[in-house]
């Protein structure tokens, strides 16, 4: 154990530094899900913390900067889950459902990315855009998406001239929505899109919906 009259090794402040800057970016997280970029205070994030606003400032400069962190942390969840994501082996029907089902699981166990996504879009993306780490982030899922797409137009699975990012949009939109407006929808017609009965349902109706599209037959402009 490290005493008041033995001073911390360098190895050691660099762990502290970052355990301290994860538990930071932790209740951020947390806080701008819940109330918003505008409603969050620094103040609360550090009273919920073992550290203090000026340290806050400190690792991240400032309110804005330490949302574009709590930004660039989420997506680089996702994005890490993506470039794990082996379909090579697989079927490309069998591939871009399993594509699908990852985006679904993810969103689904991530309520307070929905929600901040939600929230940076109200802001009309001013973080995202403003974010050289997001920027260059990408997402290793629209190159899986293309290789797929390609496979499956090769081997005359796929009869839709698809664009990745188009599908991208389609499979985001449904798991989006799900989480999103879980509590609108389930008000307006009383059904509840997380519910846990329903799940196998709801995982295996949109990777019809999007194989359904990707196959069906084209009539002739």
């Amino acid at each position: 154990m490290t005493s008041v009259e033995e001073p911390a090794r360098p190895g050691e402040r660099i762990r502290d530094a970052a355990r301290t800057r994860a538990e930071i970016l932790d209740v951020a997280t947390q806080e701008f899900a819940r109330a918003g970029y505008d409603g969050a205070r620094v103040d609360e994030i550090a009273a919920r913390t073992r550290t203090t606003k000026r340290m806050i400032y400190y690792y991240f400069g400032g309110k804005e900067q330490l949302f574009t962190a709590v930004l660039e942390r989420a997506y680089g969840v996702i994005r890490e889950a993506e470039q794990q994501l082996d379909v090579d082996h697989l079927d490309p029907v069998a591939a871009i459902r399993r594509l699908a089902e990852l985006t679904f699981d993810h969103h689904e166990q991530h309520p307070d990315f929905i929600r901040l996504v939600s929230i940076e879009n109200i802001h009309e993306a001013h973080h995202i855009a403003a974010s050289e780490k997001l920027g260059k982030i990408g997402s290793p899922a629209l190159d899986v998406i293309r290789r797929i797409l390609a496979s499956g137009q090769e081997s005359g699975l796929f009869t839709a001239d698809v664009d990745a990012v188009d599908l991208h949009a389609m499979i985001s939109s449904f798991c989006f929505f799900r989480v999103s407006n879980r509590h609108t929808f389930g008000a307006l017609f009383g059904r509840d899109l997380l519910d846990g009965a329903q799940r196998a349902h709801y995982r295996a109706m949109l990777g019809d919906m999007v194989i359904a599209y990707l196959t069906a037959e084209r009539t002739a402009d």
